[in-house]
C-alpha cells in the first residue's frame, strides 16, 4: 500500500510543487504524492523550467486548494513554508 503524502504552503506555486516532483520522481511507486495550498495562486513558469534543468517535468501539475484534499487522509502532512 502506498504512503499518501501531502506537502502545503500558502499559494502552491513553487516550493510545495517542487517538493511533489521530487518525491514523486525519486519515491516511484512508494507514495501517492500531492501538493495544496491555504490561497493557491497558480503554477509559476519558473518552477517549470527550474525542475526541467534538473530532468523532472511538473509541467502536468496545477495549483490546488488545501480545500480539495479536506476528507482525505494522508499518512504524512508536510508544510514547506511558515
Amino acid at each position: 500500500m502506498k504512503e499518501r503524502v501531502l506537502f502545503v504552503c500558502t499559494g502552491n506555486r513553487a516550493r510545495s510543487q517542487m517538493a511533489e516532483g521530487l518525491l514523486r520522481q525519486l519515491g516511484g511507486d512508494r507514495f501517492d504524492v500531492h501538493s495544496a495550498g491555504t490561497m493557491p495562486s497558480g503554477m509559476s513558469e519558473l518552477t517549470i523550467e527550474v525542475m526541467r534543468e534538473i530532468g523532472i517535468d511538473v509541467s502536468g501539475q496545477r495549483s490546488k486548494s488545501v480545500d480539495e484534499f479536506a476528507r482525505q487522509g494522508f499518512d504524512y502532512v508536510i508544510t514547506v513554508c511558515d
